[in-house]
């Protein structure tokens, strides 16, 4: 018996035998034993059948977390390319785990709980789990997927399909609404709410949803749905004092609306901006600080690309040998014209796969969450619009990498003396790098001086992607498919050494797939005699 299990029982034994300690002197009283038995025995039984219910629960769970775990560790990459495996293995690290932790502490089950608790300091954040909703919406809105996509995960090129359930769906809505979000709010608990009334088992209850979605959709100014949410809240739970005081408040403004429109009839017939929403059902995504917002999501979906057939006709392939550079006179490489102005070309077969395994291999103990400098202090830090990890390889780490850094040099002409180390990346899940300049604008920075600006940009696919994950150039509508083993190169300045603006470009979210890259930036110095200046500012 258990320690606990004595002191709820004990007492109760020692009550019957210290008020009436002669019960064998009277049959009659000796059936109250009987009936004060049976009530124990029925209390053990609930006691077992909580137990075994509790034991049911973990072997379950246990046995759907080995067959989860034997198929993502086969191939983990693989697994993780499906962006909705990826935030469910976030979510149920930080979430869903903890509530099973809390299940078995019921029990003195302590060599469990220690390792738990000694694991768990590694697990994913609470920040990470946020994280990893808000990358779900960024795909979301970049691919223009509804709820319904995601939560079925129907997405293309995916080997490991996964689907939202009921609480996820409600922990993405909750996420958004924590952050002010109520577009993804409202979305979310639609989808929510729409799982729980097709009958998906859940805990979470629609009075929660329907609270949840009734405010967010009066965020809008939709007040007719929000009342007619608030109404099905209420009679779920009449009780629910929230929701009551809630819907009082909307009809006052409701009257208090109506009475407005009616004095507007007689000076004004047409319908408000507020109204043609709320008719519609539907409700705007908010702008945000990125102007080219639009032009860039449709890039990275494959529209917009002005690629004219005039054009076309002024893009050639051909075998490049590096202006007869002695290394590639014997094994030229190929080159492909992906844009004309600015020049941008792909070269093909630039690392092997060896090389690529290797550097990855280098990189990952190093990677960190890759950071831009502020604008205003020139201070390093991370940001929402650069979602990736990086790391720097140097020659001295390893041979592969000074051999592919003397490759970049003998392709390019350009000298590598004066240029960054080699910079590799991987995006994570909705990986992405908004539009950005990879030249400097800003005087404070320190290279400016001693080693002048970035002219140019050598970048590595280490990885092919099976959706998203272009590479795009808002200004002239240019979007470029990573493709393992070739590598994008383009200028970034002018030959007088002013910015080329119209390459502002950006890594559009990885939305199935793991994108690995590498890049090299080449600087001014150095590199004056082999790029010489032009006659004008902008040749």
């Amino acid at each position: 018996m258990k320690p606990w299990l004595q002191l709820v029982f004990f007492p109760c034994v020692f009550l019957i035998w210290h008020t009436e300690a002669e019960f064998f002197t009277s049959i009659g009283q000796m059936t109250d034993l009987i009936y004060a038995e049976k009530d124990l025995i029925q209390s053990l039984k609930e006691y077992i059948r909580a137990e075994e219910n509790k034991l049911s629960q973990i072997k379950s769970w246990a046995e759907k977390m080995d067959i989860l775990t034997s198929k993502s560790a086969s191939d983990p990459e693989g697994y993780l390319a499906h962006p909705v495996n990826a935030y469910k293995l976030v979510k149920r690290l930080n979430t869903d785990w903890l509530e099973l932790e809390n299940l078995v502490l019921q029990d003195t089950t302590n060599g469990f709980i220690a390792n738990l608790t000694i694991q768990r300091q590694f697990f994913p954040t609470e920040e990470d789990e946020t994280g990893a909703a808000k990358a779900l919406m960024r795909l979301q809105d970049t691919y223009k997927l509804d709820p319904e996509t995601l939560s079925r995960g129907n997405l293309p090129g995916t080997k490991y399909r996964s689907s939202l359930t009921v609480g996820d769906c409600f922990g993405m809505g909750k996420t958004a609404y924590n952050d002010g979000d109520y577009y993804h709010t409202v979305l979310w608990m639609e989808q929510a709410l729409k799982q729980h009334d097709e009958g998906e088992d859940t805990t979470v209850s629609k009075v929660e949803i329907l609270d949840y979605l009734s405010y967010a959709v009066f965020q809008f100014g939709d007040l007719h749905r929000a009342m007619e949410l608030t109404r099905r809240l209420i009679s779920l739970d009449s009780t629910h004092e929230r929701a009551g005081s809630n819907l009082r408040y909307f009809e006052k403004l409701l009257e208090k609306e109506r009475k407005e429109k009616e004095k507007e009839k007689s000076i004004n017939n047409s319908v408000t901006t507020t109204e043609a929403m709320v008719r519609s059902g539907a409700y705007e995504r908010p702008l945000d600080y990125l102007p080219e917002r639009d032009i860039y999501e449709a890039l990275c979906r494959g529209e917009g690309v002005k690629m004219t057939p005039r054009r076309q006709k002024r893009l050639f392939c051909r075998y490049h040998d590096g202006n007869r550079n002695p290394h590639l006179l014997i094994a030229p490489f190929k080159e492909e014209d992906e844009w004309d102005s600015p020049h941008i070309v792909r070269y093909y077969d630039v690392m092997s796969d060896e090389e690529i395994e290797k550097i990855k291999q280098l990189a990952k103990p190093r990677l960190a969450r890759a950071t831009v400098r502020d604008p205003k202090t020139g201070v390093l830090t991370v940001a929402s619009y650069r979602v990736s990890k990086s790391s720097w390889l140097e020659e001295d780490d390893d041979p592969v990498v000074a051999k592919v850094n003397q490759r970049m040099q003998q392709i390019t002409g350009l000298t590598v003396k004066t240029a960054e180390l080699l910079q590799v990346a991987n995006y994570g899940m909705g990986g992405q790098y908004e539009p950005h300049f990879d030249f400097s604008r800003r005087p404070f920075d320190s290279t400016l001086k001693s080693e002048g600006n970035r002219l140019a940009t050598f970048l590595n696919y280490m990885s092919d992607v099976e959706a998203g994950g272009a590479t795009v150039f808002p200004d002239f509508g240019a979007a470029i498919w990573p493709k393992k083993g070739t590598a994008v190169f383009w200028y970034n300045l002018f030959r007088s050494g002013e910015g080329d603006y119209r390459t502002r470009h950006a890594a559009c979210p990885v939305l199935v797939g793991c994108k690995w890259v590498s890049n090299k930036w080449f600087h001014e110095r150095g590199n004056e005699f082999l790029r010489p200046c032009g006659r004008t500012e902008v040749d």
